[in-house]
This record gives C-alpha cells, sequence and structure tokens, in this order.
C-alpha cells in the first residue's frame, strides 16, 4: 500500500505552476505601477485599501497595483527583492501578505516591499 502525496507537495506543485503563470503575465508586458514606492504609512495604506477592494481572485490587478517586477527594483547596493521583504516566505516562495497572497520568485519586487 503506498502513502498518499503530502499536502506540502501538492501545494509546493501548485505554487510553482501559479509563479510560472504570474511570471508569464510580467514577461508578457503586464504594465505594473512599479512607482511610487510606498514608503510612508499613508502610502502603504492607500495601496492596502485598494488591494482590498480587489477580488481575491483577480491576481492581475493584484500585480499591477502592487507593482511587481521580476527584477529587484533599485540600485545593486540598495535593492529591493522579495527574497528581503518581511512578507517573504523563504522556503514557500510565497507573499504572505494578507492582501496579495501569492507565489512569487524571491528575486521579484512590489512597492510594498518592507525590511
Amino acid at each position: 500500500m503506498s502513502e498518499p502525496k503530502s499536502d506540502s507537495s501538492d501545494q509546493a506543485k501548485a505554487d510553482e505552476s501559479f509563479r510560472v503563470h504570474l511570471r508569464k503575465m510580467l514577461e508578457d508586458g503586464l504594465e505594473t505601477e512599479v512607482e511610487p514606492r510606498a514608503y510612508s504609512h499613508e502610502e502603504v495604506l492607500t495601496l492596502v485599501t485598494r488591494l482590498q477592494q480587489v477580488n481575491p481572485q483577480n491576481n492581475e490587478d493584484k500585480l499591477k497595483i502592487a507593482g511587481f517586477t521580476v527584477i529587484p527594483y533599485g540600485e545593486e547596493d540598495d535593492e529591493q527583492a522579495c527574497e528581503t521583504c518581511m512578507y517573504y516566505q523563504v522556503h514557500r516562495k510565497f507573499c504572505e501578505l494578507p492582501e496579495l497572497m501569492l507565489p512569487v520568485e524571491a528575486e521579484w519586487s512590489c512597492r510594498l516591499w518592507r525590511i
């Protein structure tokens, strides 16, 4: 009798498939709001409020509003990448910001980046 697949293995496969889909959207020219970056509390609240108004299944609008890019934002000595953001789950390669909840790559970036 074989053991059933683990839920984490199934989740990892689903995340990877979805991550590939998101990358394709971005690489195919989806225009996102990369700037202005959300550095102040008020700017963060404005973006979060906009994201809360988006249907959770509307990933295109999430990517647009959050300003996702497939490369880090900024200069080499001051890059903002998902892997250095407080919302990034390293082992899952996932953004756990409640308004986003998306599988992402370590080198991607969005304007809600936080240390």
